[in-house]
C-alpha cells in the first residue's frame, strides 16, 4: 500500500512538472534570428471548400449551413454569399499552376461533406461528381510534387443534418461524421497522407452555438458552444479511432485535428492573478480541445471555473459536460500531429463577473478581460494585430503542456482592409517575416514543427465579413465573373522564404548571390 502511494506522488509530481515546463515571467523578445530550417521541413498555403470553391448549388452538392446562413439578410457584410467565391470548383488546374509559381510543398484544403454526401448521410446518397472533383485535385497536386493535407470538417455542416437533429448540439453526429469520413479514408486515402478531422472547433462552437456570429447562427448562451464542442471532441477521436483500426495498416497516413488559439500573454508578469487570467485564457481556448485529447479531459480550471459558476446559478450540474472514465481514456491520445492555426495576441488581465441567473456565457466563465497594446499595427482585421513574438511564446506552451507533439502550422497570415489595387502589401511581407522568424525561435527552443501552411493561397470569403477582408498571397478580381487572380508582393517574398528554407544568415546570402542567383533583394 505505502508502495502505491509513493508511486502516485511520484506519478503526480511528473505530470506537474510537464505541465509546468512553461516559464510565464519570461518573455525573451529577442531580435531577428538569422538561421534556416531543418532539412525536410514542408512550406504550404491552404484554402477551404466553403471559401473558395463557389459552384454551391452544382453537380448534385447539397445545401452546407454556410450556404443557407449566408443567404439570411443581414448575416453577412454587405450580403455576401459564397454562392461563387474564388470559382475554385472550376479552376484545379490554374491554382495548382499558382501553387508550383510559389513552389509548394503542401497545399492544405477541405472536403465539402455535402459536395460528397448531399444530406450528410450515406445511406441517402454519394455525389460521384463531388468525389471526381477531389479525385482530380488530389491527382493534379501529386503530379506536381505538392503533398495534400484534407481537412475534414472546415464548418460546412450539411444543412439536413442541422435542420432534423441540431447540428453539434446532437451526439448523433459523432456517427454521421464518422460514415463522412470512412467514406473519405476508402475513397482519397490510398493518395491523401496527412488528414485533419475538424478545424478551428472553437470558433464552430463559440461563434456557431453561442454568439450566433457563424452558421447555424444560434445564440445558446453558456451551454451551446460546450455541448458542440463535446460532441466534436467525440467525433474526432471516433474518427481517428476508425482510421487507425480500418485504414492505419495499408495507408499510413496520419490523423490530426487543427486548434486556433490567440496568445494570452498577462498584462504584468510580476502579478500571479494576471498569469493566472492569462494561463486560464489560453486554456479556455486551445486547451478545452487539446488537454482532452492529449491527456483525457478538460483543463482543471475549466471544470473548476464552470462547475462553480454553475453552481452559483442554482444548476444542479456543470454546464460544462463531463467525460466518462472510458471516454477519457478513448479520446486521450488520439491525435498523430497537431494542426495550429495562430494569428494574433492579447494582453489578459483578471475581472471578475457575477453569475447570476441565466447572465452566464462562455466569455463571462473566464473571469478575464483582453487588451491590445496601441502600438501593435493591425493591418486588417479589426481583431488581428501583428505580435509576432506570441506565436514563439504559444508554441512554447503547446510544447510544455502536451509533450512536444509534432506539430503542423495549419493557419497563420493575416488580411488588409485598404482595397490594395496595387498589389503593394508589404506589411503582410513584414508578418510573414516575423512570424516566420519567431517559428524558426520556436524550434530553436525544441518545439517539434514540422510544416507551416500560409493562409491563405487566395483571397476568398471571409465568413461574417463576406469580401471585405482578403487573406490572400493571391489577390482576386470578384467583380468580374471569371474571378482572375494577380500575384500581392508578398508571393514574391514567401517564395524567397521558401527556397532559402528561412533566413539564411548575411555570409551564406552573399555566397548564394556569388553562385548566381542575384535575386535575394530584402525589402
Amino acid at each position: 500500500h505505502r508502495d502505491r502511494e509513493t508511486c502516485h506522488v511520484l506519478v503526480l509530481v511528473l505530470c506537474l512538472s510537464a505541465a509546468e515546463d512553461f516559464d510565464w515571467t519570461k518573455n525573451d523578445r529577442g531580435s531577428f534570428y538569422y538561421g534556416t530550417f531543418p532539412a525536410g521541413f514542408s512550406w504550404g498555403a491552404g484554402s477551404s471548400a466553403y471559401q473558395t470553391e463557389g459552384a454551391w448549388d452544382q453537380d448534385g452538392k447539397g445545401l452546407s449551413i454556410w450556404d443557407v446562413f449566408s443567404h439570411r439578410k443581414g448575416k453577412i457584410l454587405q450580403n455576401d454569399t459564397g454562392d461563387s467565391s474564388c470559382q475554385g470548383y472550376y479552376k484545379i488546374k490554374e491554382d495548382i499552376s499558382l501553387m508550383k509559381e510559389l513552389k509548394l510543398d503542401h497545399y492544405r484544403f477541405s472536403i465539402s461533406w455535402p459536395r460528397i454526401m448531399p444530406t450528410g448521410i450515406k445511406s441517402d446518397h454519394v455525389n460521384e461528381k463531388g468525389i471526381k472533383y477531389y479525385d482530380e485535385l488530389i491527382d493534379n497536386l501529386l503530379e506536381n510534387k505538392i503533398t495534400p493535407i484534407a481537412t475534414l470538417y472546415h464548418w460546412d455542416l450539411p444543412q439536413v443534418l442541422q435542420e432534423k437533429y441540431g447540428g453539434w448540439q446532437n451526439i448523433s453526429m459523432v456517427n454521421y461524421f464518422n460514415e463522412f469520413a470512412n467514406l473519405c479514408f476508402e475513397r482519397f486515402g490510398n493518395r491523401v497522407k496527412y488528414w485533419i478531422t475538424l478545424n478551428n472547433p472553437w470558433s464552430v462552437a463559440v461563434e456557431g452555438y453561442e454568439t450566433g456570429e457563424h452558421a447555424p447562427g444560434l445564440k445558446l448562451r453558456g451551454t451551446g458552444a460546450y455541448r458542440a464542442a463535446h460532441h466534436m471532441i467525440k467525433a474526432h477521436a471516433k474518427v481517428w479511432h476508425t482510421y487507425d483500426t480500418k485504414w492505419r495498416g495499408k495507408q499510413k497516413g496520419l490523423v490530426g485535428i487543427s486548434l486556433s488559439g490567440d496568445w494570452g500573454e498577462p498584462v504584468d508578469i510580476s502579478n500571479q492573478k494576471d498569469i493566472e487570467a492569462a494561463e486560464r485564457y489560453v486554456q479556455f481556448y486551445i486547451g478545452w480541445f487539446a488537454t482532452p485529447i492529449f491527456h483525457g479531459d478538460y483543463p482543471q480550471v475549466m471544470k473548476d471555473f464552470i462547475g462553480r459558476k454553475s453552481a452559483q446559478q442554482g444548476l444542479g450540474t456543470s454546464r460544462l459536460p463531463t467525460f466518462s472514465s472510458q471516454e477519457k481514456s478513448y479520446v486521450k491520445g488520439t491525435c498523430d500531429f497537431l494542426g495550429i492555426g495562430h494569428f494574433t495576441t492579447r494582453y489578459i488581465t483578471q475581472k471578475n463577473y457575477q453569475s447570476g441567473h441565466g447572465s452566464s456565457s462562455y466569455f463571462t466563465d473566464r473571469d478575464l478581460a483582453e487588451l491590445v497594446d496601441p502600438r501593435w499595427p493591425d493591418p486588417g482585421s479589426e481583431w488581428l494585430y501583428s505580435v509576432p513574438w506570441g506565436f514563439r511564446r504559444l508554441l512554447n506552451f503547446v510544447k510544455a503542456q502536451y509533450r512536444n507533439p509534432m506539430i503542423y502550422v495549419t493557419e497563420n497570415g493575416v488580411s488588409e482592409k485598404i482595397m490594395c489595387t496595387e498589389l503593394c502589401d508589404d506589411w503582410r511581407i513584414q508578418y510573414y517575416k516575423d512570424y516566420t522568424n519567431e517559428m524558426l525561435k520556436a524550434i530553436k527552443d525544441g518545439v517539434n514543427v514540422r510544416g507551416y501552411t500560409a493562409w491563405s493561397l487566395l483571397d476568398k470569403f471571409e465568413w461574417d465579413e463576406g469580401y471585405s477582408e482578403r487573406f490572400g498571397l493571391y489577390y482576386v478580381d470578384f467583380r468580374n465573373k471569371n474571378k482572375p487572380r494577380y500575384p500581392k508582393a508578398s508571393v514574391q517574398y514567401y517564395k524567397r522564404i521558401i527556397s532559402s528554407n528561412g533566413f539564411p544568415n548575411q555570409r551564406e546570402v552573399r555566397l548564394v548571390i556569388l553562385n548566381g542567383y542575384t535575386d535575394i533583394r530584402c525589402k
